[in-house]
């Protein structure tokens, strides 16, 4: 079987809900990020095979496949197509693992691969606006008269034992870490700033630097009376996209293109859709099964932070290395585009492996409905 690699990855400076992004359709953010390939590798647009786009509330501006609007809105050729993929807040890391597959398959040589999400614009929860999204069948099923994905959060933080300090602790951490890494410049390589009336946006927008676990602890939880979770110790609402560009070793040779890191293995995994978030846990394990590594071998883990207590009970079950979880914070601080997430936590690992000069890294995302996708790659240059 052939391989995939990964030649470069940028993202957008992440906004946060009602900031500086909240003006720009989401094809508009989307093309944004697909021409900084363009540009940055010095391919034809025209030689790409797919464009893979997660994307999770596709209606209004997100609606109508907006993975092919992008590619039009970029104006690349009108031959390049465009598919957008749902795999709720895994949706543009699955679009990384798709493209992969595809090219290592042989159907396709060339893919792009990411996603978008303009929560601003498309507000969280906007698919419910009409019908039942989850169907009585399913529901009747656990008991239940809705998911809720905070609720989950909650079970998990009081299975695993974790206080409300515990919680607020790791998200001053986030923070911390987040500022640290902008004020070093990691993001730099691959951030590409945007033009907004005139100003260049190039900075991560949500982060609060004077976050303690004592301002937290003024926050009133947001889904009990007497919780844990609250908006300081979850992620963010945001805006964002994030793009890859994915090929072969040879083509990458044909190219004239240095890759950054190899696909090396990828997984996806079910849990109970309860509590929703544990998914992770189960995705970790099977995709070190596949990749016959351990978890001492992985030199940096992106665990997304849809809430605090997901990465601490990661971190509970799978006995990683705190140290190196999350090194450059996440979306605690710096938020959570959903579509758009996936790809913008493989945007981080690879700048944080290519600092520290990494072999492995692995991420992987809770997802509603209780799936979670596991990804590790392996650096080469």
């Amino acid at each position: 079987m052939r391989d995939a690699v990964i030649i470069d990855a940028v993202r957008t400076p992440i906004g946060k809900r009602n900031g500086t992004l909240g003006t720009l359709h989401a094809a508009d953010l989307s093309a944004h990020v697909l021409n900084a390939l363009v540009h940055r590798t010095g391919i034809d647009p025209a030689i790409v095979d797919d464009v893979m786009w997660g994307c999770v509330t596709q209606i209004g501006d997100q609606s109508s496949n907006i993975g092919r609007i992008a590619v039009l809105a970029a104006g690349w050729p009108e031959h390049v197509p465009g598919v957008t993929i749902n795999r709720a807040c895994g949706s543009s890391q699955q679009a990384v693992d798709s493209a992969a597959h595809a090219v290592m398959s042989g159907q396709y040589d060339v893919v792009v691969a990411g996603g978008v999400e303009t929560m601003t614009r498309v507000p969280l929860g906007a698919h419910r606006v009409s019908g039942q999204p989850y169907g009585q069948t399913v529901l009747d099923r656990y008991g239940k008269a809705e998911f809720n994905q905070g609720l989950g959060a909650e079970l998990i933080a009081e299975r695993y034992g974790l206080s409300r300090l515990a919680l607020d602790e790791f998200a001053a951490a986030s923070h911390t870490k987040a500022a640290a890494a902008i004020d070093s410049g990691v993001f730099d390589d691959h951030v590409v700033p945007i033009d907004i009336d005139g100003t260049k946006f190039a900075t991560d927008e949500g982060l609060r630097r004077s976050t303690t676990p004592e301002v937290l602890a003024k926050l009133k939880p947001s889904f009990r009376p007497d919780g844990v979770i609250h908006a300081g110790n979850s992620s963010q609402i945001s805006d964002g996209a994030a793009a890859l560009l994915i090929t072969t070793a040879e083509r990458a040779r044909e190219l004239g293109l240095t890759p950054i890191a190899r696909y090396h293995s990828g997984a996806v995994s079910g849990a109970d859709p309860v509590t929703m978030l544990l998914g992770p846990i189960p995705a970790t394990e099977k995709a070190l099964g596949r990749a016959g590594l351990t978890i001492d071998e992985i030199g940096a883990f992106e665990v997304n932070e849809a809430f605090a207590p997901v990465p601490l009970a990661w971190l509970a079950e799978t006995g990683a290395d705190p140290d190196r979880l999350n090194p450059l914070g996440g979306a605690i601080a710096v938020g959570h585009p959903l579509g758009g997430s996936g790809a913008i936590l493989m945007t981080r690992l690879l700048a944080q492996m290519r600092r520290e000069q990494l072999r492995y890294g692995l991420q992987t995302m809770c997802e509603g409905g209780g799936t979670a996708n596991a990804t590790i790659l392996e650096l080469l240059a």
